[in-house]
């Protein structure tokens, strides 16, 4: 139950306050009373999340955080510690064990159920793009990526900024291998506009003026370039409602103001060490994701459109060209004779030539132009917003260029070839873009059984 929220607690009546204040929030819950159980439990119901209290009969909290981490089914679900009795020592132990954060008793409710949707919102996100990354590796479009990550920068922004340079001076220490910066409010935005945006933005929730820290945050969430930044907002430990504010506004974490102590600084390194890793996760399922639907639209050998998506692209441009009376066109075009090409030079040759092809093709077409490779040497353009004398032109231009040069071979060599050009022009009938591709065919194979290197018109296009 991806949704569900898992309660582990040995005392009973815990166990059925805590489920009373998450059915209140409308959240479904399950329970155990043992650290076996839960183990079990969550291994079975993946639930989004674990509220975990730490002292249990038959384990330890940290046991139970450790074998869940290590265990590839259950180690991405959040699990919060929940214990009465917390220590500086115990937050470090918890959140070195895997923590994903530590409740203490008696509860916030307010702050508790704002940082219970963030984490369930993290889990999801993080759910989801695994999932769509696993569906891109099994359809063989991407390779698992190597997890090394670089050093990440940490922009402090506070309202005075020694205050910032404390933060910095302490972490420095905690992280010595990040470079760790000093920021004024006033130069946030535009210094992640310019340069490379920050991994991680620190930021004081009240600067110049109270809840400051908070439109800081949300201007950064609107920025392409910050959209997908760490977002950690400091407060006083006192201050709830501006931290569950923070949180249901989208800040990634929490930390206090007063982080420049030893265990404070210790804690609060921990946390962005965790938010580092989960963000280079994700930017690399979406580099997997990217690379994904790359592969499903683009032929490999020549960077062209696929077939899949021209014809895609050709409904939409047949769509259009009848919104807006507008005709556009369609070539086929075949390269004549390549099969001697491969026969005589090998095929590593006869890709040498499809590629250059493909880039002269490139060179002498609009950028709106659609071109792509729909067969083994065939390839099929379709040119919006084009009359037939325009498309006609045009479709010289390619024979001409591709017959006046011959193509330049790693060798030294030269190879010349030759075109044949079907086209029909759609837009002008009700004909649907398979029907106007079917024209341009039978236009291709006239020009194929009259000489070859040749334009030849669709009685169709010819009539329009």
């Amino acid at each position: 139950m991806a949704g569900s929220i898992l309660i582990v607690d040995d005392v009973s009546t815990n166990r059925i306050v805590l489920k009373a204040m998450l059915s209140g929030a409308r959240y479904t819950t399950c329970q155990a009373a043992s650290g076996a159980e839960a183990l079990a439990l969550t291994a079975v119901e993946q639930p989004g999340l674990v509220l975990l209290d730490v002292d249990l009969p038959d384990m330890s909290g940290i046991e139970v955080i450790k074998r869940l981490r290590a265990d590839p089914t259950t180690r991405r679900i959040p699990v919060v510690a929940v214990t009465s009795h917390t220590t500086p020592e115990m937050r470090l132990n918890l959140l070195h064990a895997g923590a994903t954060d530590i409740l203490a008793k008696p509860f916030n409710e307010l702050l508790m159920l704002a940082r219970l949707r963030s984490l369930l919102r993290e889990h999801g996100t993080d759910a989801e793009f695994a999932l769509r990354e696993a569906t891109c590796r099994e359809l063989g479009f991407a390779e698992a990526r190597c997890e090394f990550s670089p050093p990440a920068r940490i922009a402090m922004v506070a309202a005075q900024a020694d205050t910032a340079l404390r933060w910095k001076t302490a972490l420095v220490q905690q992280m010595p291998g990040d470079r760790i910066e000093v920021i004024g409010q006033e130069n946030a935005l535009t210094r992640a506009t310019r340069n490379a945006a920050p991994d991680i933005f620190v930021i004081e929730a009240d600067l110049a003026r109270p809840g400051e820290g908070l439109r800081l945050m949300s201007e950064l969430r609107s920025r392409a370039e910050t959209r997908n930044a760490v977002i950690v907002i400091a407060t006083s430990p006192s201050a709830v409602e501006t931290q569950a504010t923070a949180l249901d506004l989208g800040a990634n974490e929490l930390a206090s103001t007063n982080l420049s102590t030893p265990f404070m600084a210790q804690e609060t390194a921990l946390r962005l060490r965790r938010q580092l890793q989960r963000k280079h996760a994700l930017e690399r399922q979406r580099e997997t994701l990217d690379e994904g639907l790359r592969l499903a639209m683009v032929d490999p050998l020549t960077g062209l459109y696929n077939r899949r998506y021209a014809s895609t692209h050709l409904t939409r441009l047949s769509e259009h060209a009848l919104r807006t009376k507008r005709p556009f066109a369609v070539m086929l075009l075949d390269l004549d004779r390549f099969k001697s090409v491969n026969d005589t030079f090998g095929h590593s040759v006869g890709d040498e030539v499809l590629t250059a092809v493909a880039s002269r093709l490139r060179g002498n077409l609009r950028p709106v132009d659609l071109i792509a490779r729909i067969g083994g040497e065939e390839f099929l353009v379709a040119m919006p917003d084009t009359s037939l004398p325009e498309a006609r032109a045009a479709a010289e231009r390619l024979r001409r260029v591709i017959e006046s040069t011959p193509i330049p071979l790693h060798d030294g060599r030269g190879i010349s070839v030759t075109i044949s050009v079907g086209l029909a022009l759609g837009g002008t009938t009700r004909d649907t873009p398979q029907q106007l591709v079917d024209q341009a065919d039978s236009a291709l194979l006239g020009a194929k059984s009259t000489g070859r290197n040749q334009v030849n018109v669709a009685r169709a296009g010819t009539a329009a």
